[in-house]
């Protein structure tokens, strides 16, 4: 599986691209940050986002894309341009048909170092060890992005299973249903032939008799 993980933010938007099984070590295949100009407006910043993630996604084709999901924070500013990345970054994935998943700062933090609570540092540390690099990669965005990414391999690709072999069912049924549909309306229309069938022949029986009696 080979998942795009995206940090999402207007002024720093961290992404990285790993590739992996669920309980093995991914590989770290890209990693980098989008930068936008503060000076712009955000509709701009928003573009450069957009066409920078879908060259990203045009060049890697991951089967997933991942996205941090978005709280709320006390610097208002700051999370609606966080929102609005995270936007963003979701119409690339769901544009490109590709399927989105959201995890939570606490899902990616256990995922990665055990602890739901674990500080910035402890996730860098983490992922350097996990991808076996010689440094985390920076800045501190890049690597949340990488976690995200690490995440979605090792939680995700679980859950990816249990969701393909429930839609395996469902398909299932739903031809076993198909099947009994075509097989009630063949007999139906089965038992109408034999019917008319039957009717004509009453027909034709009865008019040497009504023959003679004239």
């Amino acid at each position: 599986m080979r998942v795009l993980g995206i940090d999402p933010g207007l002024t720093r938007c961290g992404v990285g691209v790993v590739e992996g099984k669920p309980g093995r070590p991914p590989a770290l295949l890209h990693v980098g940050v989008i930068r936008t100009d503060a000076t712009l407006d955000t509709a701009s910043r928003l573009v450069t986002i957009e066409q920078q993630l879908a060259e990203l996604v045009a060049a890697w084709l991951p089967d997933v894309v991942a996205v941090e999901r978005v709280f709320a924070q006390h610097n208002l500013n700051t999370v609606i341009g966080t929102a609005q990345a995270a936007g963003v970054a979701m119409l690339i994935g769901a544009r490109s048909g590709i399927p989105v998943a959201q995890h939570t700062p606490s899902e990616v933090k256990a995922a990665i170092t055990g602890s739901g609570r674990a500080e910035k540092q402890q996730i860098g540390t983490m992922v350097a060890r996990v991808l076996r690099l010689a440094e985390p990669p920076k800045p501190a965005d890049a690597a949340d992005a990488v976690a995200l990414a690490i995440c979605q391999v090792w939680r995700g690709g679980t859950q990816n299973r249990l969701t393909e072999a429930v839609r395996r069912d469902q398909r299932a049924r739903a031809d076993t249903d198909e099947l009994a549909d075509r097989a009630a309306a063949l007999a139906a229309r089965q038992k109408a032939v034999l019917a008319e069938a039957t009717r004509r022949a009453s027909e034709r029986a009865a008019r040497p008799t009504e023959r003679k009696n004239a």
